[in-house]
């Protein structure tokens, strides 16, 4: 697919730049943030939005590839108007339930007694890790190590420059399906997008929103999406579990259009204008108008819909943080995020089924034309642009190749490295 041509970009001025792009390509909508990396404090500032709607994905993965390029393209043209800087590489989102953690312990022999431990001997200990745990059909988009063991030493969180002779880690792995995993990088392709690194939704969302106390503390992030909600627990500092699973707002519109017997484009409409999740049953009426028509629907209606499905996806996301051992005992509770966050009364909806603090999750704080991201939905797409800043050096999985070949001798997670760097 042909981009158009940005002639009128200066190409001196892209040299002695850098720049920084997250392309968050969900299954109703691509969006796009442009970052300006700062050359003496390598903060980003943010110059560039875009977004557009997206078709040819269900469920988080691609079902055909010209229906996101076209939207990556659309979203991009947008930002690089914005920014004045044409984009031809960024950090991308992945989505869909085959996006699975798994923990894994590893060991090797470092050396002699007095042997420090090096960057490439946690590169090596990392790839051990991996051999066998993961399948040969999923790529290893991220390693969390929880801890080292160094010659019976517990629970070391860097062992670089230590000496020992036997290392042992204990790590979270972070892995997708290739097929789906490539699919979105040949969508980028079309649109001409080289892609730098492949990063799960829910995890760029919870870079853009959570701070480290947060992280330490034991903190959820639920990213409420068009078609899927990704799920992300942290704890002591690190990751813990994510999980993605297969509801999301095309689920309450699907409702809604079923409910008050309305094509699906009327049900979004009063699903954007009217939908919240409160124990206000008035009988009163809510009307939309669309294509010149006007709409009236019962109010008490409308709220039983989406009700219900909300408690399906929150019901879903109680189960998964139960698979991680943390129901009901995070003390910084969970922060929502994603489109789906915009509803009303949700923050007190998700107390009452999650029995946790709750509170809506916006990326703030980044210079620029950021007041046009600073929302829920955003998320994602700020954060993978956070990603795309700290460079390939800290990326765990690049995309790229077989399910080892993406790991780095960048010792620890991408989100520790970004925490450590812009937190």
């Amino acid at each position: 697919m042909p981009k158009p041509n940005h002639n009128l970009y200066t190409v001196p001025m892209q040299e002695q730049s850098r720049y920084a792009v997250g392309i968050d390509i969900g299954t109703t909508t691509v969006r796009c943030v442009v970052g300006h990396i700062d050359s003496t404090t390598g903060a980003p500032k943010i110059v560039g939005v875009g977004q557009s709607a997206n078709s040819g994905m269900r469920k988080g993965v691609v079902s055909h590839l010209t229906g996101p390029a076209a939207a990556i393209d659309a979203a991009l043209a947008e930002a690089e108007r914005m920014s004045g800087h044409q984009v031809d590489g960024a950090t991308l989102s992945i989505n869909g339930s085959h996006i699975v953690s798994t923990k894994s312990d590893g060991m090797i022999a470092v050396g002699t007694q007095d042997h420090e431990v090096t960057a490439d001997d946690l590169a090596r200990i990392e790839e051990v890790a991996t051999t066998g745990k993961v399948p040969l059909n999923r790529e290893v988009l991220e390693i969390v190590p929880h801890a080292y063991r160094l010659d019976g030493q517990d629970n070391i969180k860097d062992p670089i420059g230590m000496s020992g002779t036997r290392l042992e880690i204990h790590a979270n792995i972070i892995s997708g399906l290739v097929p789906h995993i490539t699919n979105v990088q040949k969508a980028a392709e079309l649109a001409k997008v080289e892609s730098r690194q492949v990063v799960p939704a829910v995890l760029a969302s919870a870079q853009a929103v959570l701070n480290e106390s947060q992280m330490e503390n034991g903190v959820a992030v639920i990213d409420l999406g068009g078609a899927t909600t990704g799920v992300a627990v942290f704890e002591e500092g690190d990751l813990q579990y994510v999980a993605v699973v297969p509801f999301g707002g095309v689920n309450v519109t699907n409702d809604i259009a079923i409910g008050l017997k309305v094509d699906p484009e009327i049900a979004e409409q009063v699903k954007l204008a009217h939908a919240r999740l409160t124990n206000n049953s008035a009988s009163e009426k809510v009307e939309i108008t669309y294509e010149k028509t006007k709409y009236s629907f019962n109010r008490h209606e409308v709220d039983e819909i989406v009700e219900a499905r909300y408690e399906e996806i929150f019901e879903a996301v109680a189960k998964e943080l139960k698979k991680a051992g943390c129901a009901g005992k995070l003390p910084s509770g969970v922060v929502l995020t994603g489109g789906g966050a915009h509803v009303q009364g949700i923050v007190e909806f998700a107390k009452a089924q999650l029995e946790v603090a709750a509170k809506i999750g916006m990326p703030t704080g980044y210079a620029g034309v950021s007041e046009e991201a600073e929302r829920p939905e955003f998320a994602a797409a700020v954060g993978l642009m956070l990603a795309d800043s700290v460079g390939a050096e800290s990326a765990v999985g690049s995309g790229k190749g077989g399910k080892t070949e993406g790991v780095t001798k960048k010792v620890g997670g991408l989100l520790s490295n970004l925490m450590a760097k812009f937190k």
